[in-house]
């Protein structure tokens, strides 16, 4: 057998409150090892620390503002360093549940904050981590620049028999082409994607790189509402604050190395998603096309990588 069952979890930070998401993470662990019998499980994007979306910081080309630089402060203080006991936490709960948890969080590194994901172990604790390489638009309001020394690439053995390798790419650094051929040239062979784009394109997003890569893909989205968020948190309209208003849609998804949806996409609402992973799918893939193999011309083409 060369099969793992694995999970991704759609759900929300419980907003400035590392009890309560701490909860939540064990709460939807359980789901999916004992309803579903996973043996992985990838929670979203900044799911420890949360997702500001909407948020301004009061920055404005030119200025910052003092109310701003307070909202900053309150974000810093939701992060978590690593190590720390929060992260004893977490690798508590992955060897009490007996999973192995990818899961996105906000790293705070001093002064400066990182948009993370960690790979925690059951067995071993906390493995690796990847620091977000290029935040999106104003997120780099918030958040550093990772570096090539957190280009993770996991290997893991699920059991004797099944040996794979894992890797996290976060939201809009899946559209960064080279760093998809770099984990590709890695061998990856369980994409990651944490995640807070819940636009339907990013379906096609995920089936491409799926395709591209001949890898499984698994995508975790947040699905947040406003009442989700501190009730001071901005929204699209003020005008028409309503709790029940979607800040984040979801779409988590887990899709195959030749394009085929094993499970979701999953939209309004939290959940687990589970599927049956069969390693051997991603040879039968490589077959006709392995983008770093017999289909990459290297005789044309090389990829450098400073500092990995």
């Amino acid at each position: 057998m060369t099969v793992i069952r694995a999970s991704v979890v759609q759900t929300c930070t419980a907003a400035y409150s590392m009890p309560e998401t701490l909860d939540k993470l064990r709460r939807l662990a359980k789901v999916a090892k004992e309803r579903d019998a996973s043996q992985l499980a990838v929670f979203p994007e900044a799911f420890i620390g949360g997702y500001p979306k909407m948020s301004t910081f009061g920055v404005v080309v030119g200025e910052r503002s003092a109310a701003g630089r307070d909202e900053f402060l309150r974000y810093h203080q939701a992060a978590i360093e690593l190590p720390s006991p929060e992260l004893a936490q977490i690798e508590a709960i992955a060897r009490e549940v007996d999973i192995f948890l990818v899961v996105g969080v906000i790293e705070r590194d001093g002064g400066t904050l990182y948009c993370t994901a960690i790979f925690v172990d059951p067995a071993e604790g906390f493995v690796a981590k990847h620091r977000k390489l290029m935040p999106t638009a104003a997120e780099r309001l918030i958040w550093g620049q990772g570096g090539a020394d957190t280009l993770a690439v996991v290997e893991k053995e699920f059991s004797p028999s099944v040996k794979t390798k894992l890797s996290a790419t976060i939201c809009w650094e899946n559209y960064m082409p080279l760093l998809r051929t770099f984990y590709y040239s890695k061998g990856t062979q369980i994409y990651c994607a944490p995640t807070v784009d819940a636009r339907p394109v990013w379906q096609n997003t995920m089936t491409h790189i799926a395709l591209e890569g001949r890898c499984f893909v698994l995508s975790a989205c947040q699905y947040a509402q406003e009442k989700d968020y501190p009730a001071d948190h901005a929204v699209r309209d003020a005008s028409a604050r309503n709790g029940e208003n979607v800040m984040i849609a979801g779409g988590s998804v887990i899709i195959s190395p030749l394009g085929d949806v094993l499970a979701g996409p999953l939209l309004d609402g939290e959940g687990v998603l589970s599927a049956d992973l069969d390693l051997d799918d991603i040879v039968r893939g490589k077959f006709d096309h392995d983008v770093v193999g017999h289909y990459a011309r290297k005789d044309i083409f090389e990829l450098n990588v400073k500092g990995a």
